[in-house]
């Protein structure tokens, strides 16, 4: 995709936004602390509801500059929590239905926006999400504004469709999703080729489609499109390389030792991962080497090598210890102890132990923040298939059912598929009352033969 020339951009009938107004309300609330002391805070409040935000004093200048005009579900949760009784316009934020209407940029030419993604049935309403998948996906995308002019409110855009992307396979994984992603990852693509005066926001932009290219490769992971994930993750690397970006090297190399691992490719998956830990070796984020370290067991767990998946479970544990801290990158909000024993559970089925598995999966599905809902529906299906092996049928139905119930919020092939062969493997126990009443509910919800079939492909 080629930017058009500056010299001659079409015209437009639209006004051009006005610049960024700063946040004087929130800045008052911050008072004496630095931007750092107060995310810190912010940090804190979130731990206290179970939210896990990233916030360091780059997010905290950037909603007091006004570049964020209003926080994403999660901040919103806990800064209600920090200041109770206040709406965010107290908080000097803009209301929600008027910053999704924007026009994000000063665009000269853009990309027609996305489709609406189909929104599954029912969609949960409970805590003011139920409805994501039913606006337009992310947002109109440029490519370049008057003159070629590249500057914050395209470097802002993109960070916040990475933002989105992930809220959204939190809630719904990956199928509905991945369909409408390639757009605005090409337009992304396409701001580093039309370029940025200013150095910084550059950096912004590379790192922005970098991240934007994990989250894309992701969703194709979980949707099982393993070629398409390898595709985007390669991409991710190259950026990171081309800009010297440790952060953003040992993300790309950390999803692609995952992604090894599940595409049947244990060697390269301890490989991949050993190479993500040189890359954050450079930063100062234990969290971010214990997530490493757990990547490392399991292409270690998948080779069948007992021991060194224990010694990488240990650096796990030990590095996830020592808590979370200001370098723990924005990505990694998914990554708390629910995450962990449900990484560990993976290990210790792939080595045969069904007992231990047993044991971390009930704890990942006791542990995991409700936000989390397609993470719930992993880690369940994923109890229900060890306490199959662990020689409880009955168990593993009522785990199986509870997963079954999620599906109709969840949409990853991933877990479906890992739900198929459960559900295969029971069939054998369909005298046990548990297991044929489980049987009963899951053929309506199953799909045809002939798709049920191509889930069982790699």
């Amino acid at each position: 995709m080629t930017p058009p020339p500056a010299s001659s951009p079409p015209q437009s009938s639209s006004p051009r936004p006005s610049s960024p107004r700063p946040n004087t309300a929130f800045r008052r609330l911050r008072g004496q602390l630095s931007p750092s002391e107060f995310a810190a805070a912010v940090r804190r409040a979130a731990r206290e509801i179970g939210e896990q935000v990233s916030c360091d004093a780059r997010y905290i200048g950037r909603v007091e500059s006004g570049a964020i005009r209003c926080p994403n579900y999660a901040y919103e949760r806990v800064f209600r929590h920090m200041f109770p009784g206040r709406t965010l316009t107290d908080l000097g934020f803009s209301p929600r239905e008027a910053v999704r209407g924007r026009q994000p940029w000063p665009a000269a030419q853009t990309i027609p926006a996305a489709a609406p993604v189909a929104s599954p049935a029912p969609a949960p309403a409970q805590d003011g999400e139920g409805d994501p998948l039913r606006r337009p996906f992310l947002f109109q995308e440029p490519v370049g504004g008057p003159g070629g002019r590249i500057g914050e409110p395209e470097a802002a855009a993109v960070e916040e469709a990475v933002r989105r992307i992930r809220l959204l396979d939190d809630r719904h994984g990956a199928d509905s999703i991945y369909p409408h992603t390639a757009q605005p990852l090409n337009a992304a693509y396409a701001l580093l080729d039309a370029g940025a005066r200013r150095r910084s926001i550059a950096d912004r932009l590379y790192a922005g489609a970098g991240e934007l290219a994990i989250s894309v490769g992701w969703l194709a992971h979980d949707s099982g499109r393993f070629a398409d994930a390898r595709a985007h993750y390669a991409e991710a690397l190259a950026t990171a390389r081309v800009t010297g970006d440790p952060a953003l090297e040992a993300h790309a190399f950390c999803n692609a030792a995952f992604l090894a691992r599940d595409a049947g490719r244990p060697r390269e998956a301890v490989r991949a991962a050993q190479a993500a830990q040189r890359a954050a070796g450079r930063l100062a984020s234990p969290r971010l080497l214990s997530l490493i370290a757990l990547r490392e067991a399991g292409g270690w767990a998948w080779l069948t090598d007992r021991s060194g998946c224990e010694r990488a479970l240990l650096r796990a544990q030990a590095l996830f210890s020592r808590g979370p801290s200001d370098a723990d990158p924005e990505w990694m909000t998914f990554y708390g102890e629910a995450e962990l024993e449900g990484l560990e559970a993976q290990c210790w089925s792939a080595l045969g132990d069904w007992g231990r598995a047993v044991e971390h999966a009930r704890r990942a599905v006791a542990l995991q923040n409700p936000h989390f809902t397609r993470n719930i529906a992993l880690f369940t299906t994923e109890l229900a298939s060890d306490l199959l092996a662990d020689g409880a049928p009955d168990a593993a139905a009522v785990a199986a059912g509870r997963a079954l119930e999620l599906m109709d919020q969840v949409k990853s092939a991933r877990i479906r598929q890992m739900l198929d062969e459960t559900a295969r493997v029971l069939l054998p126990h369909g005298r046990n009352a548990v297991v044929a009443d489980f049987l009963a509910r899951y053929e309506p919800k199953g799909r045809d033969p002939v798709e049920r079939e191509s889930a069982h492909r790699p």
